[in-house]
């Protein structure tokens, strides 16, 4: 039997997913697993029971990473569950944009109680025209789950489409639309592109990647759009760029206290994954990937160790074993066995930096004394063996 605990509110949807075999705990460190949005985990402590915490959201900016590995526990995020809701709040943030929907709806309600209204509109309305999408350039940089589909739903709406990223994936490349042209780089989309949309995880090179620099580089009226992070955009230099009218609209999804009230700049409550759909999609996503590594032990789309996957566990035994990625670690789990004499009949070995995940599928008993051998090992975080439910 396993426990989880759910710092936030998850989609009912996906709790159904777990079966008989799983109960809800309200005591965080009684449980095994943690499902967690947005919730701030970095002050927390945590149990030596717990193994696993799914992030129901693609950020995990809000959870210790280094920490949780250190102590032995896996962290999963649940990449593209929530691109479709993001995609199209992009493309909301374009049209409202392109034209001044935002600024024509105030001015209506306005002269809600006018009885002339109608009359009135047709001569004030010229003050709130715009730009079409049509036949405009737009530059995407990161070609993950969410920058593929606005790529692709721009080129239907009939835009130029330049796309930016030098690790897609495989996955990724199948999907993208033949029509998009690919940038060597991204000081490209800055120089052709009417309108800049990223889509990148917040590193330590993409930070303030949008800054005066880049800036600079940009056709007089450009509109950025970042649904991403905050911080792939500097602040003060978008600002700067917004009074200098450089920038004709950043649209973001990012409320920060020098962005909001600026000319210039329409700033949404981050909504980009705030719709029904999405939210069921990443807690589904969320609890299989929980019930995979709790109950066979396999690791997909994990932040924090490599994935690895050996299948449905069998009827025996399977030790799974989270160590640093260190010479020799495997000769030490194949010799205990063997001087134990348990037969290692499946067995991998993935690391990821400096952590890495082994996995064995033995003949026979896994004692407890074993067990705490093998955790002796200098190097290994974390230890389980998995056995019949």
């Amino acid at each position: 039997m396993f426990r989880y605990y759910c710092l936030n509110p998850i989609s009912q949807m996906g709790l159904d997913q777990l079966d008989e075999n799983y109960v809800s705990t309200d005591k965080a460190e009684e449980a095994d697993a943690i499902l967690v949005r947005s919730a701030k985990m970095h002050e927390m402590e945590f149990a030596k029971g717990l193994k696993v915490i799914a992030r129901a959201g693609a950020g995990v900016n809000n959870i210790p990473l280094e920490r949780c590995a250190e102590e032995g526990i896996v962290v999963f995020n649940t990449p593209g569950a929530n691109a479709n809701g993001v995609k199209e709040l992009v493309i909301a943030g374009m049209l409202l944009a392109a034209r001044d929907i935002i600024g024509g709806i105030n001015w209506v309600q306005e002269y809600e109680e006018d009885g002339d209204i109608a009359k009135i509109t047709e001569k004030k309305k010229k003050a709130f025209a715009g730009t079409e999408l049509q036949g405009k350039k737009l530059g995407v940089i990161g070609l993950g789950a969410i920058g593929v589909l606005v790529a692709n739903a721009a080129i239907s709406l009939g835009m130029e489409v330049y796309g930016y990223d030098p690790y897609v994936s495989v996955d990724s490349a199948w999907r993208l639309s033949e029509n998009i042209y690919h940038a060597k780089t991204a000081d490209e989309i800055y120089k052709d592109c009417d309108y800049i949309t990223v889509h990148v995880p917040a590193l330590e090179d993409t930070k303030g990647m949008i800054d005066k620099n880049a800036i600079s580089l940009m056709k007089k009226g450009v509109v950025i759009l970042n649904f991403a992070r905050d911080v792939l955009v500097n602040q003060e230099d978008i600002v700067d760029a917004l009074v200098s009218e450089k920038v004709g609209c950043y649209v973001t999804d990012f409320p920060t206290k020098e962005i909001v009230g600026v000319k210039g700049a329409i700033v949404i409550p981050h909504l980009g994954a705030s719709t029904e759909e999405s939210e069921d999609n990443c807690a589904k996503m969320a609890a299989a990937e929980v019930r995979d590594f709790l109950e066979n032990g396999n690791i997909t789309h994990s932040v924090n160790f490599p994935d690895c996957d050996m299948g449905v566990k069998g009827e025996g035994q399977r030790v799974t074993i989270l160590h640093r990625n260190i010479p020799n670690m495997l000769g030490q789990f194949t010799g205990l066995m063997a001087e134990k004499n348990i037969n290692i009949s499946l067995m991998t070995n993935k690391s990821r930096k400096e952590y890495a995940y082994t996995m064995m599928d033995v003949d026979g008993e896994i004692s407890s004394e074993v067990e705490e051998q093998l955790a002796s090992v200098k190097g290994v975080l974390k230890v389980r063996v998995i056995r019949s439910m």
